[in-house]
């Protein structure tokens, strides 16, 4: 029993590549990264909007006026 409790406690002083505050700052860095990314596509469909609907309205104003209807 005694083995077994040295082995454990052991294998728990196994030395890691980083303190865990290390791996906490990584984990951040990469949730504030992917959170800038995130916000700099905000509103983009609403900002495309605009010139999808001048384009679809330019297209049936010049459109139609090209046609000849006889």
């Amino acid at each position: 029993m005694i083995l077994l409790a040295s082995v454990l406690t052991e294998a728990a002083k196994v030395p890691t590549l980083l303190p865990p505050i290390g791996f906490a700052l990584i984990a951040f860095a990469v949730f504030f990264l992917l959170g800038v990314v995130t916000w700099t596509y905000r509103d983009v469909a609403n900002r495309h909007s605009v010139k999808a609907d001048m384009t679809h309205h330019d297209d049936h104003e010049h459109g139609s006026a090209g046609h000849q209807h006889h």
